[in-house]
C-alpha cells in the first residue's frame, strides 16, 4: 500500500479577458471571479526531525509558489492573446496605466489552466508532482487539468 496524499489549496483572483475571433459575446472585454484549486500528490515526510515532519508540502509553500506565478500575475490584469489585432488595444490600455497580460495563446479557461500547470509544476520540490488543477470561470463553469491525462 502506498503512502501518497493529495493536498489542495484554493485561490482567487480577478481577470479580465477578451477571446478574439469569437462568435459571441465573450469577444468583448469581460472579467471573471476566478477560482483556482491547485491539487499536488506525495508522500508525507517520514524524517522527525524536519520541521515539515507529517506533511507532504507545507500549505504556505504551495501558497507561495502559486500566488508568485499566478495570483499575483493575473489579479486584476486583463489578458490578451498577443498573436492577435487585440495587441493594438492592449497597448492603448497599457498607456493609459492598465495593468495588461499578453500572452501567447488564446484566454480561454482551457488555455490558462495548461498555462498554470506549466508554470506550478517546474516549481514544485522533485518529490512533488502536480496532480491537477481546476479553474472554475463562473459557478457552473470550469476547465480541469490531470497529470494522468498528459503522461
Amino acid at each position: 500500500m502506498g503512502n501518497n496524499i493529495r493536498i489542495t489549496k484554493q485561490f482567487s483572483f480577478e481577470t479580465g479577458h477578451a477571446l478574439y475571433g469569437y462568435d459571441g459575446k465573450c469577444k468583448n472585454v469581460h472579467g471573471h471571479s476566478y477560482k483556482l484549486s491547485v491539487t499536488v500528490i506525495g508522500k508525507p515526510i517520514t524524517d522527525n526531525t524536519n520541521v515539515k515532519f507529517g506533511m507532504v508540502i507545507d500549505f504556505g509553500d504551495l501558497k507561495k509558489i502559486v500566488k508568485e506565478e499566478i495570483v499575483n500575475v493575473f489579479d486584476h490584469a486583463t489578458v490578451f492573446n498577443k498573436n492577435t489585432p487585440h495587441v493594438e488595444l492592449a497597448k492603448e490600455l497599457q498607456d493609459r496605466g492598465h495593468n495588461v497580460l499578453l500572452v501567447d495563446y488564446q484566454p480561454t479557461s482551457e488555455m490558462m489552466v495548461l498555462d498554470f500547470a506549466k508554470k506550478i509544476s517546474k516549481r514544485l520540490p522533485d518529490h512533488i508532482k502536480l496532480h491537477s488543477l481546476k479553474l472554475q470561470e463562473t459557478d457552473s463553469s470550469f476547465a480541469e487539468w490531470f497529470d494522468y491525462d498528459n503522461i
